[in-house]
């Protein structure tokens, strides 16, 4: 008996129940779509819109720090498209000093962003240099002021990415070995024929050249230059580690022994060998 009284009770709101089971008529649908498409482009203001975005900047910025342990969303571009291209006089010092500077640095071109997360030192009197020729018309880039590419294709197959260090005429470069990808995931997969998000995407120098679309014509372009090869500035790594260069067995063995390769300490982009390294 409790029920029919309830049901009295609340007439107008049983009858508001039913009425959307009725089906609506064809013009009744159009200005109900119509409505809810102006209600989600008006749903808020072009200035709320431009207080979340740069709150939402802010916030990944203080608080969700790139980790070059895991790739970031494509969507991160937008936030790094504000970074600063590091200057000229950043290259200006000898290749061993510029060589750990360079950690957690981000290199962009187009739609790709990528942070450096192992490199060598090339010096002058380096039997491992390519500097040890002199000046040829492969290795002038490598004697030119600092902060230019230089781009040399190794075995034929792979580019090899390098940033000049120290003044012009010294010869003195570093090698950028491995990097971790910040933005542009699928232009990087594609260029290196590879679907997959793991270390070994970007893990050794040949890899870095491809997933960049490099070319040898890429040497002696400034990276300090707006457009094309970028050096953008990135956060300071908290450990690094260190240990000798690879695949130069046919240096000196003061040379091969020298601990000229740093890399982000605990970071799986890394390329092998990984043993070798350790703490300064």
């Amino acid at each position: 008996m409790l029920l029919p009284t309830t049901l009295q009770l609340l007439p107008s709101r049983l009858h508001c129940r039913c009425v959307p089971m009725t089906k609506p008529q064809p013009s009744q649908r159009c200005a109900k779509f119509k409505s809810l498409q102006s209600n989600a482009i008006t749903d808020e203001n072009p200035s709320q819109s431009k207080l979340k975005f740069r709150s939402s900047k802010t916030k990944f910025k203080l608080k969700a720090p790139l980790s070059p342990e895991r790739p970031i969303p494509n969507t991160s571009e937008l936030i790094y498209q504000n970074l600063a291209i590091l200057g000229a006089n950043f290259y200006s010092v000898d290749a061993l000093d510029l060589a750990p500077l360079l950690l957690g640095k981000f290199i962009r071109r187009d739609d790709v962003i990528l942070q450096i997360t192992e490199v060598e030192a090339y010096r002058p009197n380096d039997s491992a240099c390519h500097g040890r020729f002199g000046i040829t018309a492969r290795t002038a880039p490598v004697f030119g002021p600092g902060g230019h590419a230089y781009v040399y294709l190794c075995y034929g197959l792979h580019m090899m990415l390098n940033v000049v260090a120290d003044k012009d005429g010294v010869g003195a470069a570093v090698l950028i070995r491995s990097c971790a990808p910040v933005s542009g995931l699928k232009t990087i997969q594609q260029r290196r024929g590879q679907i997959t998000d793991k270390p070994v995407l970007l893990a050794g120098p040949g890899k870095v050249g491809q997933a960049l679309g490099l070319s040898t014509e890429w040497s002696n372009h400034p990276l300090y230059a707006p457009g094309g090869l970028e050096l953008l500035d990135g956060p300071k790594p908290e450990k690094i580690v260190v240990g000798p260069r690879v695949g130069i067995n046919y240096a000196l063995p003061e040379h091969v022994n020298a601990l000229w390769r740093f890399a982000i300490a605990g970071t799986p982009w890394i390329s092998a060998p990984k043993n070798t390294l350790r703490s300064p």
